[in-house]
């Protein structure tokens, strides 16, 4: 791989431990992060995603350990960041100090004018940027584009005096302490594939402007167009059709049910209350449906799986009053405590989480494989909690914690409560992440 796709040419030292605001518009440095105590280096899924691809491809388990060590001792130095590599000089417990590299592909000229180009489509993709946010749907749409902006297996480079052939003890310590940059500015990514904050801004400035003048030319032209044509000249030219009417608008606010309150007295066996809550959820989810589909890019998305009768009972119960709670409870053949323990768990996933809480199913082998190695990376040696694995639930020996595998690859925490294994929190990609939420990081 020629170096070119990795560093920008701007004649500056990466190591020089300048404060960032004292360097050029490609490179910046930071100052040495504090010691840290804890087990996770990254709170946000774009820092999280990171480190994934620093220990998926790492071959040595022990490295990483070494480095989260590292990194918590706050051995790392300054970290200079410039298009297509990190540096920083990350020391030895023995005082030994080790210049230490990681190299990360640039973006191709193509792929950041894919990218531009997609950003400006959806006004919510540069108020995130500006809010210093990355929401999955960016990377998703990126991804479509055929842009991707997040690192993967084997993306991360290894280069350090020490000579290690794979990634060392010091190269994981400087990708650990850059997950913490990339928690506070996602921005520090897009240095790293080859864009500056300022320069990138003013681009996507540039492009919005022109795509809004384009818009009103358009409008102003279709306006024209439909003062209309003679039948025989339409006909004759084939192309001339006047535009489809706009959409209507998004109401701002479900509409209101009918109200059942009248001098007669409603017929034997009919539960007003009831039938008031269904007219009023009625009007939610038609409102909600209507928002999808006005929203942009919604006749590209696939149709989901209609709702269970059961499903759609738990659904119901999250929102109602006590008196129909109390019906769907017996409809739905689960008494009180297991509609409650049902609406829990449909509170933190839906349809999803309800699966979880109720199947229980044996997973393939080399998924558990990962994940128990996940868990022995997340934890130094001696430190992670016993596991008894049974199927996809996987139990604290001794504990009142649990881990439960969904059928769509996910981790869900589950806590011991009153005898009763009970919903702890919304799932993970991570095993670790997920044993963390219920056991508090221990």
């Amino acid at each position: 791989m020629s170096d070119d796709l990795y560093d920008e040419p701007n004649g500056q030292s990466p190591g020089d431990g300048r404060h960032e605001e004292g360097v050029g518009e490609h490179e910046r440095t930071f100052a040495a992060l504090p010691a840290t105590h804890g087990r996770g280096f990254a709170q946000s899924w774009w820092g999280q995603a990171w480190l994934k691809a620093l220990e998926d491809t790492a071959l040595d388990l022990q490295q990483l350990k070494a480095g989260r060590r590292l990194a918590r001792a706050g051995a790392v130095g300054a970290v200079s960041v410039r298009p297509g590599r990190i540096t920083a000089v990350v020391q030895d417990p023995d005082g030994t100090a080790h210049r230490s590299d990681v190299l990360l592909q640039r973006l191709s000229e193509d792929e950041w004018d894919r990218f531009l180009g997609m950003a400006v489509e959806r006004a919510g993709h540069i108020a995130a940027l500006l809010d210093r946010e990355m929401p999955p749907h960016l990377v998703e749409d990126a991804a479509a584009a055929g842009v991707e902006l997040l690192p993967g297996i084997g993306d991360l480079e290894p280069e350090c005096d020490c000579d290690a052939w794979d990634h060392c003890g010091h190269t994981a310590a400087l990708c650990y302490q850059v997950a913490r940059l990339l928690d506070q500015d996602p921005f520090v990514l897009f240095l790293m594939r080859g864009r500056a904050e300022r320069g990138l801004l003013d681009e996507l400035q540039v492009r919005s402007v022109a795509q809004a003048e384009a818009e009103e030319t358009l409008a102003e032209d279709q306006e024209g167009a439909q003062e209309g044509v003679y039948a025989d000249e339409a006909y004759a030219e084939g192309d001339i059709l006047p535009p489809l009417p706009d959409l209507p608008p998004l109401p701002p606010e479900p509409g209101l049910p009918p109200s059942l309150d009248t001098e007669a007295e409603p017929a034997p066996g009919l539960d007003v209350a009831a039938l008031e809550f269904l007219a009023a959820q009625a009007a939610v989810e038609a409102h909600r449906m209507l928002a999808e589909a006005l929203s942009p890019g919604h006749e590209q998305q696939p149709i989901g799986d209609e709702l269970t009768p059961d499903e759609d009972a738990v659904r119901l119960a999250a929102t109602a009053p006590a008196s129909v709670t109390a019906r769907l409870a017996t409809a739905a053949g689960r008494g009180k405590d297991g509609l409650a323990l049902a609406v829990r768990a449909w509170g933190y996933g839906g349809p999803a989480a309800l699966f979880v809480l109720e199947e229980e199913w044996t997973p393939e082998a080399d998924t558990l494989a990962r994940a128990r190695a996940a868990l022995d990376a997340a934890w130094d040696d001696g430190e992670r909690p016993q596991l008894r694995a049974a199927r996809n639930r996987w139990t604290v020996v001794g504990g009142d914690a649990q881990l439960r595998h969904g059928a769509d690859g996910r981790w869900w925490p589950y806590r011991k409560e009153r005898g009763r294994w009970t919903p702890a929190g919304p799932a993970a990609h991570d095993p670790a992440t997920a044993l963390a939420v219920v056991t508090g990081g221990e």
